[in-house]
């Protein structure tokens, strides 16, 4: 797979990880993580970029929050915490190298899935204010880890005008509505 510097919404895939309802409420600052994963997948909709969810042992924590499961394309129910273990990699869209990943836990779930996408030679950008865990530490040091080892750190609202490339965008107004939410 390759690289580059520029995040392309023709080659982009967004996957929000483990935005499970019985693990949000333990999540640091977990409402504002949830709004920017919701209103990233719209944006992503609109764009017509695939979303894929996982759902890390859902028959203990429970299911995505609705909105989220359906923005999602496809959803993932795993018990691993790398989400590549339990069949990620099988459906990402073969024409998809740009992996945008979103959701909880940070240090946990995101961080095992984005090392492994890595390692597989997928182009990995992470949301720094679409990610949370249960303690602010834990995510700046996976945030660290995660810099250190490739990744892209972006924030929501970058990725939205990177997606979009242009103001002439055909869906420009309706994103624009999004991101000033």
């Amino acid at each position: 797979m390759k690289t580059s510097n520029q995040i392309d919404s023709q080659i982009s895939v967004l996957i929000l990880i483990d935005l499970q309802e019985r693990l949000m409420p333990a999540i640091d600052q977990g409402e504002g993580v949830l709004n920017q994963c919701i209103r990233t997948a719209k944006i992503a909709q609109l764009l017509e970029i695939p979303t894929i969810g996982t759902e890390q042992s859902p028959v203990s924590l429970g299911s995505n929050v609705g909105a989220i499961k359906s923005l999602c394309s496809k959803t993932i129910s795993k018990e691993h915490f790398n989400a590549c273990a339990d069949g990620l990699i099988e459906v990402l869209p073969q024409n998809r190298w740009q992996c945008i990943l979103m959701g909880c836990e940070t240090h946990v779930c995101l961080m095992q899935t984005a090392l492994k996408l890595m390692n597989e030679g997928y182009d990995v950008s992470v949301v720094v204010d679409g990610v949370g865990s249960r303690h602010a530490l834990d995510k700046q040091i996976a945030l660290d880890r995660l810099q250190i080892a490739g990744a892209r750190l972006i924030s929501a609202e970058m990725l939205a005008f990177e997606w979009l490339k242009s103001a002439k965008n055909p869906v420009f107004k309706e994103v624009l509505a999004l991101v000033k939410q």
